[in-house]
């Protein structure tokens, strides 16, 4: 039976050379929203007859993003590597977002948090846009697992 979705997410730990308090909660956060609920089906895996669920680990190199996948039980079925040159932007401005919410939050009026929030997930939302094009033909997904993604992305991107 089909199952077309991540059961289990990893992130290169050696990639991540720094986060706080506030990045590692997103983390948390993104890792159990995407396991809970997701969809994930690799297109060349899937045609050859693997249907999830999947385990997926994330890693960066060399400016670009790899996702290695693999069954259930841990075998290893494809990893796609992705370009990041088009990913800097919306990482950088997600970050500075990102850091203007988390200030606000311990000063700003809830007005003023809410206006920064709305401008973080329109940020967001682009990103996930973008990813969910440059996973096209690669993998099928949805925007709520592409926005969830785009999140360990970032994390994978901090560097102090």
């Amino acid at each position: 039976m089909a199952d077309p979705r991540i059961s289990h997410i990893e992130l290169d730990e050696a990639t991540i050379v720094w986060r706080n308090a506030d990045i590692e909660q997103e983390r948390r956060i993104a890792i159990f929203d995407l396991i809970e609920e997701n969809t994930f089906r690799p297109v060349r895996s899937a045609g050859a007859g693997h249907e999830g669920p999947y385990r997926l680990r994330l890693s960066v190199d060399d400016g670009r993003l790899a996702l290695a996948i693999s069954a259930e039980d841990g075998s290893p079925l494809e990893t796609i590597v992705l370009g990041l040159g088009r990913f800097r932007r919306p990482i950088r401005d997600y970050f500075a977002i990102c850091d203007s919410y988390y200030q606000a939050i311990r000063r700003a009026t809830a007005q003023e948090i809410e206006t920064i929030d709305m401008a973080r997930r329109g940020v967001h939302n682009e990103a996930a846009e973008l990813l969910l094009e440059r996973l096209d033909g690669k993998i099928e997904t949805d925007f709520a697992t592409a926005r969830r993604l785009f999140t360990l992305i970032c994390v994978l991107h901090i560097r102090g």
